[in-house]
């Protein structure tokens, strides 16, 4: 979740760059951000959501958000700085991560805390042993 509140904090550095008009800065923090998305959905998908599954609960939930990420990958390929619709795609790209941040800390996030069982936080573990938090990158 700590890497929520980087993710939302960065999108909101976006949107600020947008505003001042500055499309150039707006993508540079984006490809900053995507980045960091990048290394975060794989470990949800194979940490989390993996266990998850393998519990035979809340599976369509997951499924919901796994297909979120899809369509977040595709905002994110369809982006073009040169395009006339760049900053409503970006600005869209962003709410649309805000929402799909919120919907999995207020849902599917509790719920794995008390779903989960040893061999479920084994599979989260392994996830993110795998592939670390961009957190603990020291640059």
């Amino acid at each position: 979740m700590d890497e929520h509140a980087f993710l939302v904090d960065q999108a909101d550095n976006i949107r600020t760059a947008l505003s001042s008009g500055d499309p150039e800065d707006a993508m540079s923090r984006l490809i900053g951000l995507i980045d960091r998305l990048t290394g975060h959905v794989t470990r949800e998908e194979e940490g989390v959501f993996r266990a998850l599954r393998e519990t035979g609960e809340y599976v369509a939930e997951v499924e919901e958000l796994e297909g979120e990420h899809r369509d977040l990958e595709a905002a994110i390929a369809d982006l073009d700085i040169g395009s006339v619709e760049f900053e409503g795609k970006a600005r869209q790209l962003l709410d649309d991560l805000d929402v799909h941040v919120q919907r999995e800390e207020l849902g599917i996030f509790p719920v794995s805390v008390v779903t989960l069982g040893a061999a479920g936080w084994t599979i989260v573990e392994e996830a993110h042993t795998k592939t670390p938090s961009f957190l603990l990158d020291p640059a």
